[in-house]
């Protein structure tokens, strides 16, 4: 994607109509899209895939398309100045953040403009499905001779990254009187790639079986391999691998809430007290789990943990019938399992802050709606994001329509952390490498993954990047065992996302602290990192979503797992327990973050290349299949001294973020 600058985003606007002629053009939109000279044009409201070479031919008649309008801030860069200001421990204006009001008073469009757009999509016909208080866009839906027609272009399907997604053939269009009044036209589908970065212990790719999988029992594994209740409890034999080691430990059975306290050095604050209370972390997802308060609770009963009452938990959700786009976002089975992880974790760091889950009715637009519930009556100053886009494969324009929704955020002192992906580098999904959006934004904080060793007394054992190579262990036919490729194997089961965007210039922060070798001018992710290896994951407790039609769901278990997803309320947790013990909101954390690297480095655990590799041994309960996992195995990204692309500037830890709360500089 060509990098882009703010002000290249706005310069296509040709004009202001008075609003008496506007609401004539408005009315006659179906014959003005004939007559391209009264029209605006949005170039870069097309995605980069949308090519001939990927075309599929017309957008399906009998569907709907959800679109997403945006409108131009009033002043971008008084926006990203005081977003600046609020966040950067050395100026003046240092977490002087404004109120959710007076930032619409002052950067959000105009209550006249906003109408203007809204009577323009309704007069067209086109459902609208969500409004935010702070005008900053339109969420609606229409069909596709609907959107084509009222936007001057053409529908067509698109294959990509292994989907068929509907976009634009040409530049989608709004009449000159809208001209100034909007900044990009979202009427493709690329947000619909949003995934809920978390995976299930276990999720080994199709690869990793060349035999086909029945539903006969699983074949006798060649090593009994019981998993772990801390790091080296069961240890197994295997075939000689780095430095010639024959001893390895098994992959955890899903660490405990105490284990995972302990661990981040926070069990002696929990029993005085120091929680999370008073604070509220809200968690974004879509959909909405029906069992998520009876699942929560059933975990913390058998850990011995408070429970969720009507205080700790509440939740801002649509009706099942405002579920839109189901089969595109994986359905509300595939985000029920990423809602009972975040909330659970969350709980389980921090038991005495209070969580606000906010649903979004599908995986695009209706996320941007649930967050701006939470930024326009600011719910809350920290928010969990645990799901990302594939890659940056979004429209340049409505990388910006989104951007502009984080300096809001940044604005009104609000913390966003994102899930920087599950997919290492993402080339085997694009074909090239590149971060996932939105953790790849400048204005958010990305959390990374790391694999995590907890000892016997609950101690931090060791740390590596989260990138796990699997070598599947075979029998010779004389009875001994082999590795059926050479280490570390060809299958990748899953890693921290991150790496250099090809959209965001590097940030001031960044400068200096991440090499110019790596970034060469661009911001790179992550920021920091935290648990996120599905073998040395967490254990959560969920009664599975068995009907997506009528929600039923089935009996409750227990089942591990990992993902940037468990990374990132990890995160999102421990600076609610920090700012409750420091009695103050850290707000955007970058700035601080990277501050507090340049005077204190030592405030970071550094996660650095194991040497010799650490390595766990899993046996698939489904196949039968023994694994030799190799760690900090992240496609081509790599962990380094200091900052690097799968773990930011390092593990979190109660210590750092408590400088961080501080404003140490």
């Amino acid at each position: 994607m060509t990098p882009r600058t703010t002000s290249a985003l706005h310069k296509r606007a040709i004009g202001i109509i008075a609003t008496t002629s506007a609401v004539v053009a408005l009315s006659l939109a179906g014959a003005s899209a004939a007559n391209a000279a009264d029209r605006v044009p949005f170039a870069n409201s097309v995605p980069s895939w949308a090519t001939a070479q990927n075309d599929a031919g017309a957008a399906p008649a009998d569907t709907t398309v959800q679109g997403e309008i945006y409108l131009p801030l009033r002043d971008q860069k008084g926006a990203e100045t005081l977003a600046k200001q609020v966040s950067n421990p050395s100026l003046s204006g240092y977490r002087r953040a404004l109120s959710p009001q007076q930032w619409i008073a002052r950067f959000s469009p105009t209550q006249a403009d906003y109408d203007a757009v809204l009577a323009f999509l309704k007069t067209a016909g086109l459902t609208i499905q969500g409004e935010p208080a702070s005008r900053q866009y339109v969420v609606f839906r229409g069909t596709p001779q609907q959107l084509g027609s009222v936007f001057g272009t053409s529908l067509h399907s698109y294959k990509v990254a292994g989907h068929e997604l509907v976009a634009p053939s040409s530049a989608p269009s709004v009449p000159a009187a809208l001209g100034a009044k909007v900044s990009a036209i979202s009427v493709e589908q690329s947000r619909t790639m949003t995934r809920p970065n978390s995976i299930k212990q276990g999720d080994v790719p199709a690869s990793a079986a060349p035999q086909v999988q029945r539903k006969s029992a699983a074949v006798a594994p060649v090593i009994t391999t019981p998993c772990s209740h801390y790091i080296g409890e069961n240890t197994v034999t295997v075939p000689a691998a780095y430095n010639g080691q024959t001893t390895y430990p098994t992959y955890n059975c899903g660490y405990t809430p105490q284990q995972m306290r302990s661990a981040y050095g926070l069990t002696d604050l929990t029993k005085r007290g120091v929680n999370g209370s008073g604070q509220t972390v809200a968690i974004i997802d879509a959909y909405a789990s029906p069992t998520i308060v009876k699942d929560a609770n059933s975990l913390a009963a058998q850990n011995g943990e408070p429970p969720l009452t009507n205080s700790s938990y509440q939740q801002l959700v649509p009706s099942p019938s405002e579920f839109t786009d189901q089969a595109a976002c994986q359905y509300p089975s595939g985000w029920q399992s990423e809602q009972t992880l975040d909330v659970e974790s969350v709980h389980s760091i921090a038991p005495g802050a209070r969580i606000l889950y906010v649903g979004g009715t599908d995986c695009s637009g209706g996320l941007d709606i649930a967050m701006s519930k939470i930024l326009d009556n600011k719910l809350a100053n920290i928010v969990s994001n645990s799901y990302g886009n594939i890659g940056e494969a979004v429209p340049a324009d409505v990388i910006q329509g989104e951007v502009n929704i984080q300096l809001q955020a940044a604005g009104e002192g609000i913390g966003l952390y994102f899930s920087s992906g599950d997919n290492g580098d993402e080339v085997e999904n694009l074909g090239y490498p590149s971060p996932d959006f939105p953790a790849s934004s400048p204005w958010v904080t990305s959390v990374g993954g790391t694999s995590l060793g907890i000892d016997k007394n609950g101690r931090n054992a060791w740390e590596t990047g989260w990138g796990d190579q699997l070598d599947k262990i075979v029998k010779n036919a004389d009875g001994t065992l082999a590795y059926a490729e050479p280490l570390p194997g060809s299958l990748f089961a899953g890693g921290a996302g991150g790496g250099v965007s090809a959209v965001f210039p590097a940030p001031d922060y960044q400068r200096g602290i991440v090499p110019q070798a790596l970034s060469k001018g661009y911001r790179v992710s992550p920021d920091v990192a935290a648990l996120a290896d599905p073998y040395t994951g967490f254990q959560i407790g969920l009664s599975p979503i068995v009907d997506d039609t009528t929600l039923a769901t089935g009996a409750y278990v227990n089942e591990t797992y990992g993902g940037t997803s468990l990374a990132t309320p990890i995160v999102a947790a421990q600076i609610a327990i920090v700012q409750q013990a420091t009695g103050r909101t850290i707000g955007f954390a970058n700035p601080t973050l990277y501050s507090v690297k340049r005077v204190l480095p030592s405030a970071f655990r550094d996660v650095v290349p194991p040497n010799p590799p650490k390595a766990l041994v899993y046996t698939s309960a489904r196949s039968g299949n023994t694994y030799f996992i190799t760690l900090d195995r992240d496609t081509s990204l790599k962990t380094a001294v200091g900052y690097d692309d799968v773990t930011g500037l390092g593990g979190v830890s109660f210590t750092l973020l408590s400088l961080v709360a501080q404003g140490r500089h």
